[in-house]
C-alpha cells in the first residue's frame, strides 16, 4: 500500500514537472504591447499602442497592430520599423494596398497618403497552453476617405500563436481572417504589395550578408513575382553560430497557393538594410471580399539561429500543410 502511494506521488510529481517544463511561453500585457516570453525573455511583441514617429516625421505614420520586435531564440532582433526609406514599414504586418471601397480607391498600406490605415482595435482572446500561447486581436482597416467620415472597411481577426521554443528554433502561427461589415463588395486589386504577410528585416541585413531561398529554388535575384510554398530569409547575426533567420510557410489552403512573392531587388538602397519579403496573394489577381463572408489566410514562421537546410524547410511545410 505504501509502495503504491509512493508510486502515485512520483507520477504526480513527474507530471507536474512536465507541465512546468511545457509551459515555456507566457503572455504579458504592457501599456505598449502584448509580449510573448520564454524564460522571461521576449520572443516577439504585438504592438497594441500607437507607436510614435521620429521627430519631424508626419504623425500620419503612427501605427499600432504589428509585430516588432521578433527575436531569434538567442535574442537577435530580426525585424525593423519606420526605416527612413519607408516610414510605413512595421516589422511583420499585412495591410492591403490598391483597394476599392464603395467605388473609391483606398490605400491602407502607404500611411503618408492619408487614405487609409490599419490599427489594433481590441483583444478578442488570449490563452496560455502547455505547448503554446495565443492571442486573437481585432484589427480594423479604416477608410479615411468615406463621405460621412472615417469608417471600418475591413475587419480583421489576427491570431498569433507562439509554440514552445526548442533549442535554437521556435514556431509562430499567423492566421488572419478578413471580412467587410459594409453592404457592398470590397475589391483588393491586383498589385505587387498588399495583405498576406510582409516582413521588413533588421537594418543589419543587406545584399552582402543575407540570403533568400524559396521552395521552387529561386534566390533573391529571381524570387520576385514567383510563386512559392515557402521562403527562407536568413543572414549574419551575433548568435554564436553567426547566422539567424525566418522560414515563412504559406498554407496549402491559402488563396493563390503557392503564393506570389514580393522580394526587393538586391541593388535597392545601395544594398544596405534592404531586405523586404512578402507573401502577396493579390499580386497577380484581384480578390473580391463579399459582405459578411470571412476569408482566411494561414501562415507559419519558423524562427531560428544557425543553419536550416532546404530539406528541413520542406519538411516543416509538409507538416504545416497537413494541419
Amino acid at each position: 500500500m505504501i509502495i503504491k502511494r509512493l508510486l502515485c506521488l512520483s507520477m504526480i510529481f513527474l507530471c507536474l514537472q512536465g507541465i512546468v517544463f511545457c509551459q515555456q511561453i507566457t503572455i504579458e500585457q504592457t501599456a505598449q504591447a502584448i509580449d510573448f516570453k520564454s524564460e522571461e525573455k521576449v520572443l516577439l511583441s504585438y504592438r497594441t499602442a500607437m507607436t510614435e514617429v521620429p521627430e519631424g516625421v508626419s504623425p500620419a505614420f503612427k501605427k499600432s497592430g504589428f509585430i516588432h520586435p521578433l527575436n531569434s531564440p538567442s535574442g537577435q532582433e530580426l525585424t525593423r520599423i519606420q526605416p527612413p526609406d519607408h516610414y510605413h514599414h512595421y516589422g511583420i504586418w499585412g495591410p492591403w494596398t490598391r483597394t476599392l471601397v464603395e467605388g473609391r480607391g483606398v490605400d491602407f498600406w502607404n500611411l503618408g497618403d492619408g487614405q487609409g490605415r490599419v490599427d489594433f482595435d481590441h483583444l478578442i482572446s488570449q490563452k496560455e497552453h502547455t505547448e503554446y500561447a495565443e492571442i486573437i486581436a481585432r484589427q480594423n482597416h479604416i477608410d479615411l476617405l468615406a463621405p460621412k467620415g472615417a469608417q471600418v472597411a475591413i475587419e480583421e481577426d489576427l491570431a498569433i500563436r507562439v509554440w514552445n521554443k526548442e533549442n535554437d528554433r521556435y514556431m509562430v502561427d499567423y492566421n488572419t481572417s478578413i471580412s467587410t461589415p459594409l453592404k457592398s463588395v470590397v475589391v483588393l486589386d491586383a498589385y505587387r504589395y498588399g495583405g498576406g504577410i510582409g516582413f521588413r528585416a533588421t537594418a543589419k541585413w543587406g545584399t552582402d550578408n543575407s540570403y533568400i531561398i524559396t521552395s521552387e529554388g529561386n534566390d533573391r535575384k529571381t524570387a520576385d513575382g514567383s510563386f512559392a510554398k515557402w521562403v527562407m530569409v536568413f543572414g549574419e547575426s551575433d548568435d554564436p553560430s553567426g547566422q539567424s533567420g525566418i522560414l515563412f510557410l504559406s498554407h496549402s489552403s491559402n488563396r493563390a497557393h503557392p503564393e506570389p512573392l514580393r522580394v526587393w531587388p538586391e541593388e535597392d538602397y545601395d544594398g544596405i538594410g534592404n531586405v523586404f519579403v512578402e507573401f502577396c496573394p493579390i499580386r497577380h489577381e484581384a480578390w473580391e471580399i463579399l459582405p459578411n463572408k470571412k476569408n482566411v489566410l494561414k501562415y507559419r514562421m519558423v524562427v531560428f539561429d544557425g543553419k536550416m537546410t532546404v530539406q528541413e524547410a520542406e519538411e516543416y511545410w509538409k507538416q504545416f500543410a497537413e494541419l
